[in-house]
């Protein structure tokens, strides 16, 4: 067979394919233009959205779409958003330029890190004063300063760990309320900036000897939720940030009184670690939770909360789910539970109670979703705490 020939049924037989793989439905001709796509059909003649021409649309515009998108918090529901995550950055801008400085280079080779790890956690802070900037651009004037915070760890390891819980509930709260802000232009440099926190999260699970990813996806927290835990490591705030502080109520702490330790000195730092999971279905869980009244954070607030109930369910969110496990041995401020079982899918998928987790003390079993997961607030006892499974 001549190579000429070959060559020929080569671009036949391509054709064909390329044929198969257009769009069903979509007009196309391969010869009519010169104008291709990856895909190998021709173009529209023009660049809008009239779907004109004989190839694809090209350009689709959603109904949504600004041309002129002013990226500024014009709501007051924005701007309370945008004012917890900015605290939110400032908490870890402080976190990693403080931990460089609390520990030695030796702290940290000791450890198990190399020069360039070290180096990592230092560009994380880096990012934070990015991200603290844009954030503050876009609330304006009445933008949150930096405060005063408290941290409790004395160890290398305890300070990774604190940190995959801050990014966990920093990255979580940011999910929750991202699709809720009412200018798509500042959610959208939201979400950019939050992306990068999801990547420190991932880190510090690697740099704590934990498996780096256990779930199939993440979870969206409520401002409220993130607030409760936030709040709880700052001392005190400039008198400017009064002019616009957090609104967000701050729950009764909880405090899970046999939460897992996931510091092992048998798991170093490490790309991955296939541990055992720290728990299992059944283990039990006690708990125990403040009082209503109590001062709470920086903004003269006090723990609160709206569940006209008494304390019947322990809520563990974790990816799309809220799962719900009776309380049992209910003493005052005091109960018990079992870690339920269950799948993200009815019958297969990952564990839904796996990483690090949201735990919470309710007053009925409300069913939620992940975008309606603010109802949930009002029925809300205690916490949440962070729940280390794995």
């Amino acid at each position: 067979m001549s190579i000429k020939l070959l060559l020929t049924l080569f671009a036949t037989s391509t054709l064909h394919l390329l044929v198969q793989a257009a769009p069903w439905g979509v007009k196309y001709s391969f010869f009519k233009r010169g104008k291709f796509d990856a895909f190998g059909w021709t173009l529209p003649n023009e660049t809008s959205n009239d779907g004109k021409g004989d190839g694809p649309m090209f350009n689709p515009i959603p109904s949504t779409f600004n041309p002129n998108p002013v990226y500024r918090a014009e709501t007051e529901f924005d701007v309370d958003s945008l004012q917890v995550g900015l605290h939110q950055e400032y908490l870890e801008l402080d976190l990693f330029n403080w931990a460089l400085v609390k520990f030695s280079e030796k702290d940290f080779t000791d450890y198990g890190l190399s020069r360039d790890e070290i180096h990592l956690i230092s560009f994380f802070a880096q990012q934070e004063i990015g991200h603290a900037e844009v954030l503050s651009n876009m609330i304006g004037e009445n933008a949150a300063k930096p405060c005063k915070y408290r941290y409790n760890f004395n160890t290398v390891g305890e300070f990774f760990d604190f940190s995959q819980r801050v990014t966990r509930y920093g990255e979580s709260g940011v999910y929750g309320f991202l699709p809720l802000l009412e200018n798509r232009a500042v959610a959208q440099i939201l979400l950019q900036a939050i992306s990068t926190e999801a990547r420190q999260q991932f880190a510090f699970r690697q740099l704590s000897g934990l498996f780096p990813v256990t779930q199939w996806f993440e979870t969206g927290a409520t401002q409220a939720m993130q607030w409760t835990l936030l709040s709880q490591n700052i001392i005190s705030c400039p008198p400017s940030n009064f002019r616009k502080p957090v609104v967000f109520p701050i729950y009764p702490r909880l405090n899970i009184t046999n939460n897992p330790n996931p510091i092992d000195p048998n798991h170093k730092p490490a790309i991955a670690s296939n541990r055992t999971a720290l728990t299992a279905p059944g283990r039990r869980v006690t708990m125990n939770w403040q009082d209503l009244g109590v001062p709470a954070g920086p903004y003269n607030q006090v723990t609160s909360s709206n569940a006209k109930g008494g304390p019947k369910f322990a809520a563990w969110l974790s990816q799309y789910n809220v799962t719900y496990s009776p309380l049992e041995n209910i003493r005052g401020q005091y109960a018990e539970t079992a870690q339920p079982d269950g799948m993200i899918f009815k019958n297969h998928g990952a564990e839904i109670i796996n990483g690090t987790i949201f735990l919470m003390v309710t007053d009925t079993d409300l069913f939620v979703t992940p975008a309606n997961l603010s109802l949930i607030n009002d029925h809300i006892v205690a916490g949440p705490a962070l729940y280390v499974s794995g």
